[in-house]
């Protein structure tokens, strides 16, 4: 009777759920409601569905567009479900109330009863994953009670009984990405694959801080089609800066894009696995695009600015890529459902580059300030504002405020990619980048602050456990995000977003996952992506993805290893074979005195590092 189903929780542990086939559901519920002589449901043809997120829920649960509707609009709508198959017609009282109207009492009761069951999660709709966003109330109206002053039943029963607004949309949106039924519907055109090729040599870009960079007397380096610093003195240097006062990173060069309006919510519930309606505003989240096939499209962080607006900050490397895949989507123009390969965004958001000078104000670029001073350094740079120290005291860890610090108009989110807690990224109008940069190297200087490299944030990152595009995530190895360890980010459960139903099937076969591991000893050759990990018996059993120097001098990298090898203390083997390019070199003789290639030896660590307080 019930339907088991594995999830992937916090640190990636695979957690137990269950559904249940809905008429069993149906009939052990009526064994209950007689053994508690519990009354009959009122009868009526007006269904009541109340709930914070009841429009969302209905969009979902009917087959017309109920986003479409205001308040007192009404449109004809259709609710498939296990031997439910039944016309209405929809009402938006307001945003927390609808009515749905039906032809004879039965009907009206059949339809109160899925949708609660919907609501309560435990009936099966579709896979054994899904569920509905939100909880409601779905109730029968009783007939007769329309006078009854602010009953909310009469005032859903009035409200279609006595309405003559106008029709808004068809009883049936079959291009909607997702629909309870939507399987019996028919067909529709199919759209295009997305295409995306990669420009051939371009040219190199700079940041606004690059001047700045070179004045430091930065190494600089191509990266992600910019002309970067590597490091400033050393990376154990800058490593430790990070880890013991504080570092600064520019990561001007990072995507910065606007998703706002009205549909945002719903479009950016599309496009991303985690789940983007928790996000309160002044909170924020990592998330990943996915293609329909399931690969990664990139990995983000998405923060919520205003209640109808959102900052989605992207892979410098990949900014072109998901800006075309965005805007592909949002216009409806490629595919985002092999299975369904008509559907497609009905309500566009409205998408901004923040980095288009064509913004003007709202233009954005990054600074990341990072390491357990940080806090002291801005408030140093607001000039130690009491009020300002409070509100940055209480931020908590995701959190993002809006601010005016020592005059500059920052948004400030507590996040980064160092593992450090104590962790700032810094969103600033690119025009005032540099004087942001030099102020926060005079606000630091006291504290022991540093610059900060591509090296040491790389190292930061690969000691933290943090994926990087093209190595935990996607790359060689096309890895996604429960792959990396970050299968928690997505949310398995949502009835759809791109990339659903390839991340599950990839999901129910996997058995690899990525590793931290320490090499054993100081001094050895520093393993690279591609790398071969062995292990005891000699047996390539995985791929190194990244390593780096870690606070104590030792390699610590990442590794994409077997389940089963994967628990921390499991020793392994690594041969340093530059990528998987080099020959293993040793001798065709075993005389005495010959020698034999051995492999550096490997140890798996925790997941992640302990957290600090």
């Amino acid at each position: 009777m019930g339907q088991p189903a594995r999830l992937i929780g916090t640190g990636g542990k695979r957690e137990l759920r269950a559904r249940v086939d809905y008429q069993a559901l149906k009939r052990g519920r009526a064994i209950v409601r007689r053994l508690r002589n519990v009354p009959e449901p009122a009868a009526g043809t007006v269904v009541s569905v109340r709930g914070e997120e009841v429009a969302t829920f209905l969009n979902q649960a009917l087959t017309s567009d109920v986003a479409a509707l205001g308040d007192g609009d009404s449109q004809p709508t259709h609710l498939f479900g296990p031997d439910i198959d039944l016309d209405a017609t929809l009402r938006r009282v307001n945003n927390t109330e609808f009515a749905l109207q039906f032809a004879r009492d039965k009907e009206a009761a059949e339809a109160a009863e899925w949708l609660q069951a919907l609501s309560d999660g435990y009936a099966q709709f579709d896979d054994v994953y899904a569920l509905l966003p939100g909880l409601v109330v779905a109730q029968v109206v009783q007939e007769g009670i329309g006078e009854a002053v602010g009953n909310v039943f009469a005032r859903a029963a009035a409200a279609l009984h006595n309405s003559d607004a106008a029709t808004a949309g068809e009883r049936y949106a079959d291009t909607r990405p997702f629909f309870i039924g939507r399987e019996r519907r028919p067909a529709g055109t199919p759209l295009p694959p997305f295409q995306w090729v990669e420009p051939v040599d371009p040219p190199l870009l700079t940041t606004r801080l690059h001047e700045t960079h070179k004045a430091l007397g930065a190494r600089m380096v191509p990266f992600a089609g910019y002309d970067m610093p590597v490091w400033y003195t050393s990376v154990s240097e800058e490593h430790a800066a990070v880890r013991e006062t504080a570092g600064l990173f520019d990561v001007t060069h990072m995507g910065v894009l606007d998703a706002g309006g009205p549909f945002a919510l719903e479009f950016l519930e599309t496009v991303t696995g985690n789940d983007v309606s928790a996000l309160a505003v002044g909170q924020s989240q990592y998330s990943q695009f996915l293609f329909p096939d399931g690969s990664v499209v990139d990995d983000l962080m998405v923060y919520r600015t205003a209640e109808q607006s959102y900052l989605v900050v992207v892979n410098a490397s990949n900014n072109d890529k998901d800006w075309a895949w965005l805007n592909a989507v949002n216009e409806g123009k490629v595919m985002i459902d092999p299975d369904r390969p008509w559907a497609r965004v009905q309500h566009p958001a409205v998408l901004r580059d923040l980095r288009d000078p064509q913004h003007g104000a709202d233009c954005r670029v990054d600074i990341a300030l990072q390491g357990p001073r940080s806090a002291d350094i801005l408030n140093a740079l607001s000039g130690n504002d009491p009020a300002f120290a409070k509100r940055l005291k209480g931020l908590p860890w995701a959190g993002v405020l809006t601010a005016n610090v020592g005059g500059f108009d920052l948004i400030i989110s507590r996040t980064g990619y160092t593992g450090e807690r104590v962790a700032y990224e810094l969103f600033i109008h690119p025009d005032r980048a540099v004087d942001l940069w030099n102020a926060l190297m005079a606000a630091g200087e006291p504290f022991g602050m540093k610059p900060c490299g591509l090296a040491s944030r790389d190292s930061t990152r690969t000691e933290a456990g943090l994926p990087l595009y093209g190595h935990e995530m996607a790359g060689a190895f096309g890895l996604n995000p429960a792959d990396a360890g970050f299968g928690s980010f997505v949310k398995m459960w949502k009835p759809f977003f791109v990339g659903r139903r390839a991340f599950i099937d990839h999901e129910e076969a996997r058995d690899n996952v990525v590793v931290r591991f320490r090499m054993t000893e100081k001094g050895v050759r520093r393993p690279e992506s591609g790398d071969p990990v062995i292990d005891r018996r000699g047996k390539v059993i995985g791929h190194v993805t990244s390593c780096a120097i870690d606070g104590e001098g030792y390699l610590l990298g990442q590794a994409i290893v077997p389940l089963s090898l994967s628990q921390p203390g499991t020793p392994l083997s690594i041969y340093q074979m530059g990528g998987g390019t080099r020959p293993i070199k040793g001798s065709d003789r075993v005389d005495l005195g010959s020698r034999l290639p051995v492999p550096d030896s490997a140890v798996v660590l925790t997941r992640f590092p302990e957290r600090k307080k």
